[in-house]
């Protein structure tokens, strides 16, 4: 049985979700039901899903939960990147979230990585 407190990665994810909470509350508030939705969404869901995961009964299904976690760290770099575009946000913070993200990415794929040979 696992932990989830436990599980870097999900408490690196949990940390990852606050900071964006805060970083959207500092864009237009015209963006609430587009960027900052989004934003909020995708990092909720990283979390999420690795927690999912974790509480299935197999290596294979936790696999495929840390893979749907992954793509939804890819979809926050990418509002991440649009958000510093369209001036929302300026380079420190871009650069310190998706660091931030990115270490959530790592650790992510080490795990799946170390779930995939001890599969038995």
């Amino acid at each position: 049985m696992i932990i989830l407190e436990e599980l870097q990665v999900w408490r690196k994810a949990i940390d990852l979700a606050k900071e964006v909470y805060k970083l959207t509350k500092l864009l237009p508030k015209e963006e609430k039901y587009g960027i900052i939705s989004q934003m909020q969404r995708c990092s909720t869901s990283i979390s999420a899903n690795i927690a999912e995961g974790a509480g299935r009964n197999s290596k294979k299904e936790f696999i495929n939960f840390l893979s749907i976690a992954n793509g939804s760290a890819y979809e926050l770099h990418s509002f991440i990147v649009l958000a510093f575009e369209l001036n929302f946000i300026d380079k420190e913070t871009k650069i310190s979230i998706l660091d931030k993200n990115n270490h959530v990415i790592r650790m992510n794929v080490k795990l799946q990585d170390y779930l995939r040979q001890n599969l038995k």
